[in-house]
């Protein structure tokens, strides 16, 4: 009888409740962090039982991995459909820098937990890392490709990358920063900071100048 309690909602309801789960807690995690997030308040927000939740996700650490799995896959459709269209050279840098500072103003909880994760290290880290692999191999080969043409200054083509994402990923989250003391960043404060930092990467990677 008491499994009868957390049996599977048909149909489309209970994948409803799953991502109603997965939205809870990737904006827990995103803002709060993952220490601070509790099973029995993500039910209480939500009007489920504790063991709805752990229906579909047996721990919380099982829960921060769907989570992950779920947000890396959101960011990199992002950032896909941000270059589709960008052309060549740095045009496809500038798109997805732009692409990175939408999503900070649109759903700050997102790159949140990317900073949360970042903090909590391994495993889940290694997780993201992962995830994100196939997208690391195709920016890793159009960067060689801009060096080989001359576009892009000749360094190690990883590691440029990893700097770039730390940079704008560090700026583009200074908005959860500013949000969690209270202050709303405006559209007019967030268009500086990402011409800015466009500034700065072109004088840092393009060859032109």
């Amino acid at each position: 009888m008491a499994k009868a309690s957390v049996a599977t909602p048909a149909g489309t309801r209970g994948e409803s409740t799953r991502e109603r789960v997965l939205d809870a807690a990737l904006a827990s995690f995103g803002t709060k962090g993952y220490e601070a997030t509790s099973l029995d308040h993500l039910a209480v927000d939500l009007g489920v039982r504790k063991q709805t939740i752990l229906y579909y996700f047996p721990t919380k650490a099982d829960l921060l991995d769907a989570v992950v799995d779920r947000a890396a896959d959101d960011l990199a459709s992002a950032l896909e459909a941000a270059v589709a269209g960008a052309g060549d050279g740095f045009a496809r840098v500038e798109a997805i820098v732009r692409s990175v500072f939408r999503l900070a103003m649109r759903r700050p909880e997102l790159l949140g937990l990317l900073r949360e994760v970042s903090r909590l290290g391994s495993p889940v880290a290694t997780r993201l890392t992962e995830r994100f692999e196939p997208l690391v191999a195709r920016a890793t080969a159009f960067l060689e490709a801009e060096m080989a043409a001359g576009r892009v200054r000749t360094c190690d083509a990883r590691l440029l990358l990893l700097s770039v994402y730390s940079t704008v990923l560090g700026v583009a989250t200074e908005v959860e920063v500013l949000r969690a003391v209270g202050i709303e960043p405006t559209l007019r404060s967030m268009a500086v900071r990402r011409r800015e930092l466009l500034r700065f990467l072109h004088s840092a990677l393009a060859t032109d100048g």
